[in-house]
């Protein structure tokens, strides 16, 4: 498996090694022993979710505040998504910074994202299908998000159309407005 670190401290993309034949395909989609290997904390995953979206659906940016902060490894297992991961660490360098990653199912990749990044992709498929390992529950009175179009942040998201965002989504707060947990 191939390890991509990126310019958030602590996110990490892994690239797993595809085995095809005419049958089609085989790959590791999680070790914990390679994460482990990589010095990251030993998480309990507790909760997957799934969603299905078509092209210029945009969900995000979300996070849960402490205790029930989340991080994360998500991938695509059908179509393609860009996703977005904002540090949102205080006393992180990188704080309000963002990084951009293509999940594909062709690829296979995973990302993990840790506790304290804000989270959100737009799917760049119709029927992208994303999934997503949890280390804590969702918990409705921790959930919290940044607008995906917050000018602050300067992401561009790749849209060639309006962007499908839930109405929760549209009255997110920015960065500048957020009471930041992390």
């Amino acid at each position: 498996m191939e390890v991509i670190t990126h310019a958030l401290p602590g996110l990490l993309e892994f690239r797993p090694r595809i085995f095809g034949d005419p049958r089609g395909a085989f790959f590791e989609s999680f070790s914990a022993r390679t994460m482990e290997g990589l010095g990251l904390p030993r998480h309990h995953w507790v909760q997957d979710n799934q969603s299905s979206s078509k092209a210029g659906t945009l969900r995000g940016l979300h996070f849960q505040r402490p205790p029930h902060a989340q991080a994360k490894l998500v991938r695509v297992a059908q179509g393609r998504a860009l996703d977005v991961v904002v540090d949102l660490r205080h006393r992180s360098p990188t704080f309000g910074q963002h990084v951009k990653v293509l999940l594909t199912a062709g690829l296979g990749n995973v990302l993990y994202v840790p506790e304290g990044f804000a989270h959100g992709f737009v799917a760049e498929e119709d029927n992208t299908l994303f999934l997503y390992k949890c280390s804590d529950y969702y918990t409705p009175t921790t959930e919290g998000g940044l607008r995906w179009d917050d000018p602050g942040l300067g992401i561009d998201w790749g849209l060639t159309g309006e962007a499908l965002v839930s109405p929760k989504d549209a009255i997110l707060p920015t960065l500048a407005e957020l009471e930041n947990p992390f």
